[in-house]
């Protein structure tokens, strides 16, 4: 069952960490930064924290903790790479729509923050073991 919950309540500490941070950083706007971007990452945090759990309750050396953390550095490698790329873009685009060259289908401008610096994803990383350390504690209780 632990297995089941662990990427959810990765993903929901995760938000409701970002949530505070960027509430603290920019106050009401923190509504508006929900969702790809920021600090921890929460791709990773659920990766992590899925992830660890596996290792903390059948070994780190088990086949499927190996699987677990091929699958999560390509997530990471993801959100490093090409989704960051994907945000200086949007970058440019918004810059050329507000400098007099629209872009047709741009009603609005496209979002920016969509990959992680190496610090959000550490975050995430480091948030995402907590989670699962907590997890695995919990279990031993049942």
């Amino acid at each position: 069952m632990a297995y089941f919950l662990a990427p959810f309540i990765g993903w929901l500490v995760s938000g409701v960490v970002k949530f505070v941070i960027n509430y603290f950083r920019f106050g009401a706007e923190a509504r508006h930064r929900i969702g790809n971007g920021g600090f921890p990452s929460t791709h990773t945090t659920v990766m992590a924290s899925t992830v660890m759990l596996i290792g903390f309750q059948e070994g780190f050396f088990s086949p499927v903790f190996g699987l677990g953390v091929a699958v999560a550095f390509i997530v990471i490698i993801d959100a490093t790479g090409l989704r960051r790329a994907v945000g200086r873009h949007a970058e440019r685009l918004n810059r050329l729509a507000r400098e007099g060259f629209p872009q047709e289908g741009m009603d609005k401008p496209l979002r920016e923050s969509m990959g992680h610096t190496r610090l959000e994803i550490a975050g995430g990383l480091v948030l995402g073991c907590l989670v699962a350390y907590m997890l695995h504690a919990l279990s031993r209780f049942s």
